[in-house]
């Protein structure tokens, strides 16, 4: 006799469903009853600006709906594992892995849920938010797939659903209280509840697959099944054998179906639409790749030294998972893909939280899935040609971005709105081209209408990944940015060379050059020519040995050469993985990228980084490496690899990627000349013949959360209405700093002449001059460095109302090497001391005690650099000092850094004395006649909107410290003003 135990499928869901929504409704319906106040309050505001609870605080701060909540919860959760084990069983199948994979991503996220529940925001907030970030990216393949692998008579309510889930998904990211608004939050957990109740009601869905279905046992089997299980057309990722392809493409086909029935066909516009996509997507794929070295190397800033997060750019070597076919064959399929780039969006969707390392964890598991789906694209040989192209309009693309946006790019995820930002619309246009991919009909419709491809077979494997390693480098260490070029080349005024912001465009109609020719019609014979292998090479030499002009031209010979060959370089790689396959040789190929990368920072390596000696100051090595192994690659590999992938020059897909070219450049171009000033910058205090000079070391940009601060920089110099800025720690024209330029917004917004400093292949920590005044001349300085620091200077003549003023800007090394300081200020000390007796502004940093003897800098700066100190009574100083002479100072002021860097603004006002006459008493007593500000004219005051402290006043978390105020000095009577 056997006893059975039989009970209808959908009692799982529904008890789920209940259990669910009874734990929240509960817990929101007792929180706002007994504690409304309590749980609407946050750490930016309270009742009234906030008027309702986020998901965190109404589930985990308050008994009796704490408790109430976790009970609820725990009975949820074992519904909720037999959910995910009866859709398992329900979608099994021996020809595909994807339900398998499915149903571990259900298992990690039931997990995840129940730990952000558990572990809640007030017991530890770190914990909580990564918690909850995985639960997030966690439902994005449990959705995915559960669409994909439900049957079909229910994929309509399925896709629906889903799509309509992702809307919170996305918006729970859109944090509101990122920008510290009041009331903003309550908007936030909106979204929030949304999501919440949406996630629940996804699985809901899930009643009416097993509708027709039994959850049933045996005393004889002693096993779970799902019984009266009709048979299913499921979309089979895998063909179990040869014999099942032909069905295995059916099948595919119909999978498609099912998500080009959600568009209309359109197909006079559909391969535009297809290719804007891809444009667009391998934009978002360089946007992730740059994004990544900024993001982890935060905390080699903060920590100035190595700190772990290095490790992180190990996520670009993923495609190695693809070694493993369990991993791969899902992954390879059309359905797999789009999972895929789905998984891209927490790249772009990390710029919403706040904390750096959840920011980094993010962008670095968004590269890992990134480069991994690139690979794939870049594995199939019928398309080898065309994906070069789209490899570097996308980086067109991505080089006018930053151009438009004052070198960021709009939407990295150290960018809020308030920073320049894009985020949200470049997150929308990510999921459309997604939605667009998914809903294509056949990949290789658009891509590769007219090709024709037989396995052609390279003479090296290794000497292709060399060389797709080496290129993917140079591309993104010299083109990512289209003012690296002119960086490299600039050495000071007057202007012998090319300019930054003018001659940006230049750069990208570079580019645009390369990839014309790689269209021309005898491209594959042309690209691996001898004559034009010659031209790269001796582009490369140029761009590193000269400057100027000449240097740059270098330059733009390189670019055009790199982007010229990148889809030959591709296409042998590709024709190799034919062979191989896709893990070992982009494996192999992002290793060498990986160690370039490496290499480029130990260049600049600071004296606190091991071994930086072996490669500090050593780009020559990194080019000559560089250019070598793309030659070579080139030069040994069989050019029919790329002409067998190559497509007629009538195709549409050369005439809409010329027509991309032209419109992306010329948009580029045009902007350009837009941004051209029409008037010079202007003095703020003419009539007094005022110089307000400032000295700001900016940590890189960088603020304490991560965040490009360019735009807060600028409103502080703004308000305290500097005429003269010395900026340090500015050299970013870097992979590891992403390649930006922090004097962008300031000079374009508030109106300044720049000279950007020493350029990246000079090696050094980075200094920028800000000027209202003209800039007569001006020169770079590499400061003595035996023990490894990198330190330079810039020494500038100023035309101020007819004067010439010396200002000189310095970063001197660390306190760790006394010999590479004393020697420094010894040759600051000369430059000062050969423009004597004109007037001068030293603004630097120095690391020394106020009034420290020699061999301390300060003795040397002041005495034999013929200076004085801006106030030799304040002790309180160690790294930024000012210092002056032939000028009247009538003020200095020490500005908080709030949280934009790790230093303080220091700011000394100075009056010019008339035209064509000096200070007459140079004296101590003379020169310290201390007034109260009501004492001078109201123009020599500083603003008075910042007085303050940490707890009150002040602007922006910036206020006067030290002396809690400005101080003020008298200019002696009788002398000429």
């Amino acid at each position: 006799m056997v006893s059975a135990l039989r009970f209808p499928a959908t009692y799982v869901a529904r008890i789920h469903t209940i259990c669910a929504f009874s734990a929240f409704g509960s817990a929101l319906f007792l929180g706002i009853l007994l504690h409304y106040k309590k749980i609407v309050k946050n750490d930016v505001a309270g009742y009234p600006d906030e008027w309702w609870p986020s998901v965190s605080a109404t589930i985990g701060d308050w008994y009796p709906e704490r408790s109430i909540f976790q009970i609820l919860i725990a009975l949820t959760s074992g519904p909720r594992f037999a959910l995910v084990g009866c859709w398992y069983l329900l979608t099994r199948s021996p020809s595909s892995d994807l339900p398998t994979w499915v149903f571990i991503a259900g298992l990690a996220r039931t997990l995840s849920c129940g730990g952000w529940v558990y572990i809640t925001s007030s017991d530890d907030h770190h914990a909580h938010d990564v918690l909850m970030i995985l639960y997030i990216v966690l439902n994005i393949p449990w959705m995915v797939g559960s669409v994909y692998c439900t049957p079909f008579k229910f994929v309509k309510s399925r896709k629906y659903s889903f799509f309509v889930a992702l809307v919170p998904l996305v918006a729970l990211f859109i944090r509101h209280k990122v920008h510290r608004i009041p009331g903003a939050y309550t908007y936030y957990s909106f979204f929030e509840w949304f999501l919440i109740f949406a996630d629940i009601a996804f699985d809901s869905i899930l009643e009416l697959d097993f509708a027709e279905f039994e959850v049933g046992s045996s005393s004889r089997s002693r096993t779970m099944a799902m019984l009266k299980k009709p048979a299913l057309h499921r979309f089979p990722l895998i063909a179990a054998s040869p014999l099942a392809a032909p069905v295995k493409s059916k099948l595919e086909e119909s999978s498609k179906n099912k998500w080009s029935a959600l568009v209309p066909e359109v197909h006079f516009l559909r391969p535009s639409i297809s290719f804007l996509a891809d444009l667009y997507l391998s934009y978002i794929w360089w946007s992730l790749l740059t994004s990544l070295a900024p993001t982890l190397f935060y905390f080699s800033v903060w920590e100035l030294g190595l700190a772990g997060s290095e490790i992180a750019i190990l996520s670009s070597l993923s495609p190695v998972f693809l070694l493993f076919p369990p991993l791969r064959r899902p992954l390879e399929t059309h359905n797999g893909r789009v999972c895929l780039y789905l998984l891209w969006l927490s790249g772009l969707l990390a710029y919403a939280t706040n904390s750096p390392l959840i920011r980094l964890l993010m962008v670095a598991f968004a590269n890992i899935v990134a480069t991994m789906n690139q690979a794939l694209l870049w594995s199939k040989p019928d398309r080898a040609y065309q994906e070069g192209i789209i490899l570097i309009l996308g980086l067109l693309a991505t080089s006018i971005a930053k151009l438009l946006n004052h070198s960021n790019n709009p939407i990295w995820p150290s960018l809020t709105n308030s920073s320049g930002g894009w985020n949200i619309i470049g997150l929308i246009l990510a999921a459309l081209a997604v939605f667009e991919y998914a809903t294509r009909g056949d990949v290789s419709e658009i891509r590769s209408q007219e090709t024709s491809v037989k396995n052609v077979e390279t003479k090296s494997s290794i000497l292709s990944a060399l060389s797709l390693g080496s290129l993917l480098f140079a591309l993104h260490s010299l083109l990512a940015d289209s003012g690296t070029l002119v960086a490299w080349s600039w050495t000071g005024y007057p202007a012998k060379g090319p300019v930054h912001g003018t001659h940006d465009a230049l750069t990208i109609l570079a580019i645009a050059t390369g990839l014309l020719l790689s269209l021309i019609d005898g491209y594959p014979q042309f690209a691996k020519h001898p004559i034009w292998l010659s031209f790269g090479a001796s582009s490369c030499f140029v761009m590193y040995s000269r400057k100027d002009w000449p240097g740059y031209f270098g330059g733009l010979g390189y670019a055009v050469f790199l982007s010229s060959v990148a889809p030959s370089v591709l296409s042998d790689a590709i024709q190799v993985t034919s062979n191989l396959g896709p893990g070992s040789v982009f494996g192999l190929s992002w290793l060498v990228y990986v160690l370039f990368a490496l290499a480029d920072v130990w260049t600049v390596a600071y004296a606190f980084v091991p071994g930086g000696v072996y490669l500090r100051e050593r780009t020559d090595l990194v080019l000559t490496a560089e250019i070598l192994f793309v030659i070579l690659g080139l030069s040994f590999n069989d050019s029919r690899a790329l002409s067998m992938g190559f497509t007629s020059p009538r195709s549409f897909f050369k005439r809409a990627a010329r027509a991309t070219v032209l419109a992306l450049t010329g948009a580029a171009v045009l902007f350009s000349l837009y941004r051209l000033p029409i008037d010079p910058p202007k003095p703020h205090r003419v009539q007094e013949r005022l110089i307000t000079a400032g000295i700001w070391t900016v940590h890189f940009g960088i603020d304490l959360e991560g965040r490009d601060s360019q735009r807060r920089m600028r409103d502080l110099i703004k308000d305290m209405e500097l005429d003269v800025v010395g900026l340090l720690e500015t050299d970013l024209n870097r992979i590891v700093f992403g390649h930006r330029d922090l004097s962008r917004v300031i000079t374009e917004e508030l109106g300044y002449y720049v000279d950007v400093g020493p350029g990246p292949n000079s090696h050094t920590w980075g200094a920028v001059l800000l000027s209202k005044f003209p800039i007569l001349r001006s020169t770079h300085h590499l400061l003595p460095s035996p023990g490894g620091e990198l330190a330079p200077a810039i020494s500038a003549t100023l035309d101020v109302w007819g004067t010439n003023v010396t200002v000189v800007v310095a970063h001197n090394g660390q306190e760790e090497d006394p010999l590479d300081r004393e020697l420094q200020s010894t040759e600051l000390a000369r430059i000062m001391a050969d423009t004597f007796p004109e007037p001068a502004i030293f603004l630097g940093y120095v690391v020394t005690k106020p009034g420290a003897s020699r061999p301390a800098p300060y003795e040397i700066l002041t005495v034999e650099g013929k200076m004085h100190d801006i106030d030799d009574m304040d002790w309180d100083r160690w790294c930024e000092y000012i210092l002056y002479r032939g000028l009247y100072r009538t003020g200095y002021g020490r500005v908080s850094r709030s949280t934009i860097t790790d230093t303080e603004l220091q700011i000394g006002k100075f009056a010019l004395p008339r035209h064509g006459h000096q200070v007459k008493d140079d004296s101590w007593n003379a020169r310290y006649l201390r007034s109260w500000k009501e004492q001078l004219p109201q123009t020599f005051w500083f603003n008075d909107s910042y007085y303050g402290s940490e707890t009150s006043g002040g602007i922006r978390g910036h206020f006067y410290h030290v002396f809690g105020t400005p101080l003020y000095y008298r200019i002696p009577e009788g002398e000429e003003r």
